[in-house]
């Protein structure tokens, strides 16, 4: 890699160094082992907290706001940190900061365990989404240096089964420990998991850095990327609740904006930029940074809604509606490495292509759901979905991260994070103002059409509140048939706004379909300069 006239790194990469190897130390599969088992902790804490938050909030008295704090405290530090996280990576080495992230991540959850008040929850929580920013730019920098470019995309594709498999476990998990255990076993269970990852980091990951590696931080880089995301993604957690024309919205909206501008003009004259523009200069890279944000968009957005239907609409239990997703997850997790070797194969462009129509038409049938729909159709739509993203997550996670030079593969593993965590934001922001809108626009009507008492204002706003996550307004004490026809005018209309978001979610993933066709398979290392005796 080049120096360009402004300080900007080129992308003519230079061969990867190889790795010293003392015995078991440095061996690629063994280097893959340890960084899943640290990244299987990360993905199985972003799902199990979920079902333990009514737990909390019962125990310790919290209040919804303070709940909803445990989820985007946890959000919002992850966001703003990954990128930086992935900068510290390359400075630092890889391997630091990933045992590092590993132990942070295990303390803050054991603190959390043993927490009796909902502040201490809540700034642990912010904590791990620190030290979890660490931990994963890293666990992909690692991969990144450790293997060649023939072997990387089934380290990949292995990296995401096990993020699939702990992304499905974490709704049974966290059901299990919460009914026999306590809310507190769902953070205990990570120091075991800790334990047994630093263990494995300490003894068999090998430092990786390139000899050109960055050597000084941009300060103001970094304040000015973490004030574009803080504001960005806090824009889109409160927009359903301030409302997306409000003054507050757009002025945090408007002052992403201003972040993300002064930080494009002021990387274009620092020395060492915290994100080198010369990096989106590879057609690749960047279309593989947009595929990522518009999957997670129609995926993460889309699976949302599915939650609340599952458990509101078909009044499933949190630990069976993980039981029901078990067909998205379970093709994710066999399709993973599948994917990996097709791309080996053939590249990742045909993959990426037919993986995003898979999970368009996926969206597009889960659309015609209805509130009587029956496990095996609704399985169907959910086995497509996790069939489509299998190659998605694993082709455009190796587009983004093998097209970067090897100097900038933290950062790009800090890209590849941080473009999923826009996308999820915004793809259950955008879907969320959708179903809104639907909700407000049929309520009333269905529920005179269906013969029930009118409502005051007070009592419909209140009432679409509830219907728009799947719960019926049914009033205390109310006859059987009345509140069985309440609740089929709130599943048929909560059913009607899903249906709507799917649409939208389906066109979203038609168009990362069309972005797909720009990318590439990543030009990393050549085969035997990243990794030895595979």
């Amino acid at each position: 890699m080049t120096v360009g006239d402004r300080g900007e790194p080129s992308l003519v990469k230079e061969p990867a160094p190889a790795p010293a190897r003392t015995g078991l130390r440095g061996h690629p599969w063994l280097t893959l082992f340890a960084v899943a088992i640290g990244v299987m902790m990360v993905t199985l804490d972003g799902t199990i907290v979920a079902v333990a938050n009514p737990a909390i909030q019962k125990d310790l008295g919290a209040s919804l706001a303070e709940v909803q704090w445990i989820t985007n405290g946890y959000l919002l530090a992850l966001a703003v940190s990954l990128i930086t996280a992935g900068k510290l990576g390359d400075r630092f080495g890889h391997r630091q900061t990933f045992l590092i992230g590993i132990a942070g991540f295990g303390v803050s959850s054991a603190v959390i365990g043993l927490s009796d008040g909902v502040e201490l929850v809540i700034g642990f929580r912010v904590a791990q989404g620190v030290f979890g920013a660490l931990l994963m730019p890293a666990a992909l920098g690692l991969l990144r240096a450790t293997f060649p470019a023939e072997k990387l995309n089934m380290a990949i594709g292995i990296w995401g089964m096990v993020v699939g498999a702990s992304t499905a476990a974490g709704p049974i998990v966290g059901g299990v420990l919460v009914e026999n255990v306590s809310w507190q076993s769902v953070f205990f269970i990570n120091v075991p998991v800790g334990v047994i990852a630093l263990a494995f980091g300490l003894f068999i990951l090998v430092d990786h850095r390139a000899e050109n590696a960055p050597r000084s931080f941009d300060l103001l880089g970094i304040a000015l990327l973490s004030g574009a995301m803080f504001s960005l993604v806090w824009a889109l957690i409160k927009a359903s609740e301030w409302g997306w024309g409000d003054l507050k919205t757009l002025a945090f909206l408007g002052g992403s904006v201003l972040c993300f501008a002064a930080f494009a003009l002021w990387e274009t004259r620092v020395s060492e930029p915290l994100i080198p523009l010369g990096m989106f200069r590879s057609l690749p890279l960047s279309a593989g940074t947009v595929l990522m944000v518009l999957m997670a968009f129609a995926f993460m957005g889309g699976l949302f809604f599915v939650t609340f239907y599952l458990q509101n609409v078909h009044n499933m239990s949190p630990v069976d509606s993980g039981l029901h997703l078990l067909p998205l997850t379970g093709m994710m997790i066999i399709g993973s490495p599948l994917a990996g070797l097709a791309i080996t194969k053939m590249g990742p462009r045909v993959p990426l292509v037919a993986g995003m129509v898979a999970t368009a038409v996926a969206c597009f049938g889960m659309a015609r759901l209805t509130p009587d729909t029956g496990t095996l159709t609704m399985s169907l739509w959910f086995a497509l979905m996790g069939l489509g993203l299998a190659p998605v997550m694993v082709g455009a996670t190796e587009v983004i991260v093998g097209n970067a030079p090897l100097e900038l593969s933290g950062v790009a593993g800090g890209l590849q994070q941080a473009a999923m965590q826009v996308g999820g934001s915004l793809g259950t922001a955008v879907l969320g103002a959708v179903m809104a809108s639907r909700v407000g626009s049929l309520l009333g009507d269905n529920w005179t059409g269906a013969g029930l008492p009118p409502l005051s204002p007070e009592q419909l706003d209140l009432a679409e509140k509830g219907v728009q996550v799947g719960i019926a307004p049914v009033p205390e004490g109310a006859p059987e048939q009345v509140a069985r026809v309440i609740s089929g005018v709130a599943n048929d209309t909560f059913v009607s706004g899903m249906s709507t978001a799917f649409i939208l979610a389906g066109a979203v993933a038609v168009l990362a379909a069309i972005v797909a066709c720009f990318t590439k398979g990543g030009e990393n290392a050549p085969a035997g300069a990243g990794a030895a005796h595979l």
